[in-house]
């Protein structure tokens, strides 16, 4: 690490990312009084592009030497890392020397979101208020997880067959859940067990067509998840046995999210609001930033499937003063001195996404950057130096920073792709920027692209979630309608938002240490 404790000014910036998030770093960055050059990996980011000088030189772990040396040569003082991959690559490890800091934790530090498995196993070794869950490698062991005990209770209900079919397949699989190859086909016609349907009375023992219709009306909720990085959209929330028994097989057998599914987390379903914790970490000082609370679903209500985030605000009044130090002292800080007693310092951004659950707060995952879209808003509000603060973190000098926030509600919507999260067309004209000017509104570039020619040069859609759209104001249900009112001007082909951003929380002041509420 740099001895280097007193920010450089000026102070040379390389951004690492090309989202909504990185397009928020760069915005606030450019304001700071100690930036000199601010150079970005994703300088193609019709945002950032506006902003930053083009790096060259992309992130690729087999070419950090090179990533290393184009930094030496622009007199990089500082790198920003935004997105997971980089960290859980090593990024910090390999960039890091004594004149140059790097914001963000080392490749073994990062692991706490990179694999969901190690930071369960590290919630229970710090006794961390988590769900309760099983790590599976094996497609048949966690079926097999799944219909335990089912037998009985089919018993119970005087459903004999429906227990003959289920202790059956359980004694076939047994508890390693090794059985032949060709007991599960691989089929496009197989059912959520692997059985080819058209097979049914075979001795493969596949289950009858009554049973499968059983199970998918059998509510037994259960949240399944990809061990590794997936983009925020690896968690499957099942309601009954057949929709759990689908997410396993989306996951391991039609690998839906790559490798990250080669092995999951079958956990318990956890109920209440959820709150996005953040805070900067220099090894051992935290300092907790204001709340956020972010919307996955991709549908009004919270319907649909999940996605890397459809919008969030800031500051989320869920937590009064007892409970964030209760989450402080009883989450983050076991979390850190975890780590640390396993030889890992945590610098950087560490995220906690909590379940405000009747028990008290629960993590739902780690994550170990800026959440996206979470960081819009945050910085949308955020008073002070950025490059300072993220300068002191990674130089372990955090206790001198000055940190505030502005009094006001910021909130980001974002706009979306046609498709997404599925499949959507890239290469959408954006127009309408002109429209939508405001000091109270900024429109933070995710998923865009610059197309520059001799005559013109205009912004098309590169991603499925494509900008960001964040305005302040005096309070959540005026930003929610200026964002809205914005959404609605700018144009391009397939464009969808979701409009309720904040409703959950639209009659909440506060939630109580012990789940209840206080109505405003």
């Amino acid at each position: 690490m740099s001895s280097k404790y007193a920010c450089p000014n000026p102070c040379n910036v390389l951004l690492v990312g090309g989202g909504g998030r990185e397009h928020a770093l760069a915005w606030k960055m450019k304001q700071s009084e100690n930036l000199g050059t601010l150079y970005a990996t994703n300088w193609e980011n019709g945002g950032i592009s506006t902003i930053a000088e083009r790096c060259d030189e992309q992130w690729d772990p087999a070419r950090a030497f090179f990533m290393s040396r184009w930094c030496d040569a622009h007199d990089i003082h500082l790198v920003v890392v935004g997105p997971e991959i980089p960290l859980a690559d090593g990024i910090v490890d390999e960039l890091t020397t004594k004149d140059r800091l790097v914001f963000g934790p080392c490749k073994e530090a990062a692991k706490i979101e990179a694999d969901k498995s190690f930071a369960k196993d590290l919630m229970r070794q710090a006794c961390i208020p988590t769900a309760d869950s099983r790590t599976f490698t094996d497609i048949n062991s966690a079926k097999r997880y799944l219909l335990r005990g089912l037998d009985l209770e089919f018993e119970s209900e005087e459903k004999v067959e429906w227990a003959a079919e289920i202790s059956n397949y359980m004694n076939r699989v047994g508890a390693s859940g090794h059985e032949t190859p060709s007991e599960f086909s691989a089929s496009k016609e197989s059912n959520w067990l692997g059985g080819n349907t058209a097979n049914q009375d075979t001795p493969q023992g596949v289950f009858s067509i009554e049973l499968q219709q059983a199970l998918d009306k059998r509510v037994d909720p259960c949240v399944v998840k990809a061990s590794g990085l997936a983009a925020g959209k690896g968690v499957i929330v099942c309601n009954t046995v057949g929709e759990s028994l689908s997410a396993i097989d989306v996951m391991m057998k039609d690998k839906m999210f790559g490798d990250a599914g080669g092995k999951i987390l079958i956990e318990e379903f956890m109920s209440g609001q959820e709150v996005s914790v953040l805070a900067l970490v220099d090894g051992a000082t935290i300092w907790v930033l204001d709340l956020c609370q972010d919307h996955k679903q991709v549908g009004d209500g919270d319907l649909g499937p999940n996605t890397g985030g459809m919008g969030a605000f800031c500051p989320a009044p869920l937590l009064d003063e007892e409970m964030l130090n209760y989450v402080e002292k009883e989450i983050l800080v076991p979390a850190i001195d975890a780590m640390r007693r396993n030889g890992v310092i945590y610098q950087g951004v560490l995220y906690a996404g909590l379940m405000l659950t009747p028990g008290g707060p629960k993590v739902v995952e780690f994550n170990c950057r800026f959440g996206d879209p979470e960081t819009q808003p945050l910085l949308a509000r955020f008073q002070g130096d950025l490059v300072d603060v993220l300068w002191r973190t990674a130089a372990g000098k955090l206790d001198g920073a000055s940190i505030s926030f502005d009094d006001n509600v910021a909130c980001c919507v974002v706009m979306c792709s046609e498709g997404y999260p599925g499949n959507y067309e890239r290469g959408k004209l954006i127009t309408g920027f002109d429209e939508v000017s405001s000091q109270n509104l900024v429109v933070f570039h995710a998923g865009t692209t610059v197309i520059a020619n001799e005559s013109d040069t205009c912004i098309k859609t590169s991603g499925g979630r494509v900008l960001g759209v964040t305005a302040i104001a005096d309070d959540l249900k005026t930003a929610q309608a200026l964002a809205n009112n914005a959404c609605s001007k700018i144009c391009f082909e397939g464009a969808f938002w979701r409009t309720d951003i904040g409703h959950r929380v639209a009659e909440v002041k506060e939630i109580k240490r012990d789940g209840s509420l206080c109505e405003m």
